[in-house]
């Protein structure tokens, strides 16, 4: 298994140039390669071993069983969960031919698509970050121009640093639809998280978006009434039913137990799942907030500035955001967060001074 993961890591390349913020990367980075990781390990036999086993009669071959069970799927009865294993029930969930009802029956259908679900999941959280990543166009990558190096000759300094005042002055107040973009592709991220909760919650029968609460619930409860909710999403013991024709021609009827060992980590993959969405929902939220703060109030623009850009003075701060717009702003909080920071504070004055700063202790950068 470490193979596996050792392999995945090479998927995550950490780039010293950021572009987008650091709950974004959550999406993209590593939420995409956690339920990547998760398809590999579920599909993958030698981990998992046979993902269903079935006890049966002899007259059927155990593979042809078995296979017919994984693609017609089985079943379990939910009253059954309930009953006292070992006098009521053999196992939970699974019930005697004399009570089988076939309209309470709870077909597990979902197994097989388990490994491809989480694969297009892992799909669906990379696609905000390659819509960004097109849109961005390699901006902040042509515009740093290796300033994130403080060690540079003060020639070449001097060229890039006047390269970067010429464009960022040339092209001021006309950032803001390349910072909406931005924007979008969060609230597209949110949106994400949000939909697979309830594309999770269809694909188990509503049973996922209260999952998380009735596993921390079952916890609480007293030994003897309490009712795993994993059992009950994820059985690990379940029926199968089979028919065949007999020598004389007469439909016969088979039943099987069949075991799931497949689910024992399906439940362990969802239940952490639940939760870290659950955060990454929640921060997203929090983060769509905030850029709506953004975008409507230039006072918390500069006070974001003046914590993050400690060197770089109030007044220069204040010149910038009043003579720029938001999308201006968005820009140079990505520049600060990639170039050095005394060139930065250089830069800053000096875009300052061209927009009409005036200051007696105001040092030229």
């Amino acid at each position: 298994m470490l193979d596996i993961f050792l392999r995945l890591k090479t998927l995550i390349k950490v780039s010293h140039i950021h572009i987008d913020s650091s709950v974004f990367r959550l999406h993209w980075c590593i939420t995409s390669v956690i339920l990547l990781t998760f398809s590999v390990i579920v599909t993958t036999r030698q981990y998992v071993g046979n993902p269903i086993d079935c006890i049966h009669t002899n007259d059927i071959p155990d593979d042809v069983f078995d296979l017919y069970c994984w693609i017609h799927s089985t079943y379990t009865i939910p009253r059954a969960l309930s009953l006292h294993v070992g006098r009521e029930v053999a196992h939970p969930g699974v019930i005697t031919s004399a009570h089988d009802n076939e309209e309470e029956r709870r077909y597990v259908t979902y197994y097989q698509w388990v490994g491809f679900t989480l694969f297009f999941q892992s799909v669906l959280f990379y696609i905000p970050r390659w819509l960004w990543k097109n849109w961005e166009a390699g901006k902040i990558t042509a515009l740093m121009m290796d300033l994130d190096v403080g060690v540079v000759s003060e020639v070449e300094k001097k060229q890039k640093k006047k390269l970067l005042l010429d464009y960022l002055y040339d092209n001021l107040k006309n950032h803001n639809w390349w910072a909406y973009r931005y924007f979008f592709c969060e609230l597209l991220a949110l949106l994400n998280v949000c939909g697979q909760m309830f594309l999770m919650d269809r694909f188990f029968n509503g049973a996922f978006l209260t999952f998380g609460l009735e596993v921390i619930a079952f916890a609480e409860r007293d030994q003897e009434d309490r009712l795993d909710p994993m059992v009950y999403v994820f059985p690990r013991m379940t029926k199968c039913t089979f028919h065949k024709f007999g020598v004389s021609g007469e439909v016969e009827k088979h039943d099987a137990l069949c075991i799931l060992p497949l689910n024992i980590v399906n439940e362990k993959i969802y239940i952490f799942l639940w939760f870290w969405l659950l955060l990454l929902g929640c921060l997203s939220t929090l983060v769509v907030i905030y850029r709506l703060v953004i975008i409507v109030s230039p006072r918390m623009r500069a006070y974001l500035l003046y914590i993050r850009f400690r060197l770089i003075k109030r007044e220069v701060v204040n010149t910038l955001v009043k003579k720029s717009k938001m999308g201006d702003w968005f820009l140079f909080y990505m520049l600060g967060q990639n170039v050095d920071s005394i060139i930065f504070k250089e830069v800053m004055h000096e875009l300052a001074r061209r927009l009409g700063h005036q200051s007696k202790d105001f040092t030229d950068a």
